[in-house]
């Protein structure tokens, strides 16, 4: 349904300039420490992993720099896991679901595999709890040659500056009640469209690539994910966020046309996962152990493939 509630700012029916995406970026404000949060956690890992700050966002270098975390002992021989998280800085269980996965199982998979882990893309959409960088850009659409969000083009370079084929992607996101009540009309106010409303699903789901979905990956990453969350049913057209559900909980997207994290490199696996925080049936720890669920669900599969 088409909603016929104008957005605060701008003018229907006209994409946003330089005055508009201005006047948004006066509505932000920080409601949480991306330093206390995140920074803190990633510290207490440089124990058992080697930590490097690869980037720093220009709207504020000293406050937003970003690190990167790889296992140590990186083997070459072994099959290389890229873990992000963050690429929207609001989806929280994303970060903390990759730092929860550092902190309590990935050393567990070291013999196995090596891990390049970005925790938190968007440092400044962690603080702020938005899905945009301050200029109104998406890094989760982003993730293209001459990006133009700072977000996604810091993480390329770092990984692809490693020279590891990656093989597999795993980029942990959620999809929250705020998605259609400000974001998504957010956008359409910028575009200068038309909002349309949708249905926010109830519960996990993830996202595969149309050119290589690898169904049983996707399957593994769900079935792990149920012993700990619910999992998203379709709705009554059968799709989940307008797009034809594949199995139970999967959907797929064309990843590198769409500039999506998962399809900035040429791995043989990926899957974006999509947590649902709102959920009364869920809690926050709940939603981090979901995301801890689906890179496990991901890596035993990998291993009993091999």
């Amino acid at each position: 349904m088409t909603t016929s509630t104008p957005f605060p700012i701008g003018t229907p029916g006209q994409p946003w300039g330089e005055e508009e995406k201005a006047q948004w970026l006066t509505t932000t404000n920080l409601k949480r420490s991306y330093n206390d949060d995140v920074i803190s956690k990633i510290n207490a890992l440089k124990d058992r992993f080697d930590v490097a700050q690869y980037g720093a966002l220009s709207f504020d270098e000293a406050r937003y720099p970003q690190f990167g975390i790889r296992s140590r002992d990186f083997d070459k021989n072994k099959p290389t896991i890229l873990i992000t998280g963050g690429v929207h800085g609001y989806e929280t269980s994303g970060v903390h679901g990759a730092l929860q996965f550092l902190d309590t199982e990935a050393l567990a998979f070291t013999e196995h595999f090596n891990f390049i882990v970005a925790p938190c893309i968007s440092p400044w959409g962690y603080e702020t709890i938005n899905r945009w960088n301050p200029y109104t850009v998406d890094p989760n659409r982003s993730f293209v040659e001459n990006s133009p969000s700072q977000e996604a083009a810091n993480v390329m370079a770092w990984v692809n500056g490693l020279g590891v084929k990656i093989f597999a992607h795993i980029d942990l996101h959620e999809t929250t009640d705020t998605d259609d009540t400000e974001f998504r009309p957010a956008l359409a106010a910028r575009d200068g469209k038309d909002y349309e409303e949708d249905t926010v699903p109830d519960g996990f789901y993830t996202v595969g690539d149309t050119d290589n979905p690898n169904v049983d990956f996707q399957t593994a990453v769900i079935d792990e994910v149920r012993k700990v969350t619910h999992i998203a049913p379709a709705d009554a057209t059968g799709k989940i966020i307008g797009t034809p559900v594949e199995q139970e909980g999967v959907i797929n997207y064309p990843v590198k046309a769409l500039g999506l994290c998962t399809g900035f490199t040429d791995c043989e696996y990926c899957t974006t996962t999509e947590v649902y925080p709102d959920s009364e049936k869920v809690t926050d720890q709940e939603c981090n152990d979901a995301q801890v669920a689906a890179v496990r669900g991901a890596l035993n599969y990998l291993l009993a493939a091999r």
